[in-house]
């Protein structure tokens, strides 16, 4: 082996050769390294109830996205957890790293209360934007609502476009709360 070049043997599932070679002055680029091992891991949706330990990594997460008191998710997943609601929360992983998520509320802050329940926090992680997986929870959570007897759902949105291919129709503006423009309200029926 050449004195210059140590291996690190990182092992993926029944891969038996090593991935990574490291110069042994340490110069490399860890974004090749992340990039190679994420394309042998696949994406993994499921909903809160499926693994509720989770809890208080995606409250913390989704704080973290939107800005609300991670105070305030807990307690809205805790509801659906022990059962006292349907509406949910609805994740995808990438290993043990959440890439992409969205839940369900009565209201998404706005003035129309009539329109409910709301899906809400749709947020992809940008490294993983473009990759359908914020179409695939918003399939997940439709899906999921219409089988619990729930339909239609509504969704706040500034964008325009992206909801459309998923099924989501413009149906009014809506006043959000301390916004000084209303928005766009969408339904799925």
């Amino acid at each position: 082996m050449c004195p210059a070049v140590s291996i690190v043997k990182t092992h993926l599932w029944d891969c038996h050769e090593p991935i990574v070679e490291i110069p042994a002055d340490g110069d490399f680029e860890i974004k090749e390294i992340v990039k190679m091992f994420n394309s042998n891991l696949e994406y993994n949706y499921f909903e809160l109830r499926e693994r509720p330990e989770l809890k208080e990594k995606a409250a913390d997460w989704f704080h973290k996205k939107w800005g609300v008191p991670t105070e305030a998710y807990l307690e809205c997943m805790t509801d659906y957890l022990d059962g006292n609601t349907e509406n949910g929360w609805y994740l995808c992983m990438l290993g043990d790293q959440i890439v992409g998520g969205l839940g369900v509320i009565e209201n998404d802050f706005h003035d129309r209360k009539d329109l409910s329940p709301n899906v809400c926090a749709v947020y992809t992680e940008e490294a993983h934007r473009k990759k359908g997986i914020a179409g695939k929870l918003l399939g997940l959570v439709v899906d999921d609502m219409r089988k619990k007897g729930v339909s239609p759902l509504y969704l706040v949105t500034d964008h325009t476009g992206f909801y459309e291919r998923y099924g989501w129709e413009f149906f009014c503006m809506a006043q959000g709360d301390d916004e000084p423009e209303p928005t766009r309200l969408y339904i799925h029926k």
